[in-house]
This record gives C-alpha cells, structure tokens and sequence, in this order.
C-alpha cells in the first residue's frame, strides 16, 4: 500500500461551486484509475482540510499524480483554489487493524 495524504488551505473568495465539481470530477476519476484503493477527506474547524488516498503501489500513484485530466486540475489548483498545501508520501506504512468484539 501506499499513501498520499494532502493537507490544504483554500484562498479567501476562492469559486467554492467550481472547486467543489472539480474535487468530485477529481474523486471519479481516480476511482478509475488502476491500483486505487480508497479515498477520504476530511475538514478541520480552521478551514484546513485533509485528504487521505490510499494506491497499491507509488507507481499507481505517482501515474494519478501524472494523469491528463488530473494535471490542469492541479494547475487550477494553486492558480485559484488553495492559499497552501502540503503533500505528505508513505510507501508501505505499518497498518494495524482493531476489530471489535462488542455486540458480536
């Protein structure tokens, strides 16, 4: 497994219509792409917002990262959507898994 966690800050007065279509054009596609996972995002009080995606490997992520509708996305990205960001990699993180026992 391999995980892209992206932290980020919006720009005050950013077209939160468009960002939010291109966020879900975004999630669509890359549920498309080969060796996807999982993807969720989170928003904090503050503003920030986390996204985590999970690939199968760094190849299938560094090849989303690339993707041709992805690309320009990105561009429009730091030109109007987001004040900063931040983009943290992880190929195979330690995963430890807790199921619990309670009602079963």
């Amino acid at each position: 497994m391999y995980l892209v966690v992206f932290r980020s800050r919006k720009r005050p007065g950013h077209d939160a219509a468009a960002y939010a279509r291109d966020a879900q054009a975004m999630v669509d596609l890359a549920r498309a792409q080969p060796g996807f996972l999982a993807v969720k995002t989170y928003a904090a009080e503050d503003g920030e917002t986390v996204t985590i995606s999970e690939w199968e490997s760094e190849a299938a992520a560094k090849a989303w990262r690339a993707h041709r509708e992805h690309a320009p996305v990105q561009r429009e990205g730091r030109t109007s959507y987001y004040e900063s960001y931040t983009m943290f990699t992880c190929p195979d993180p330690k995963v430890t898994h807790f199921p619990s026992r309670e009602g079963t």
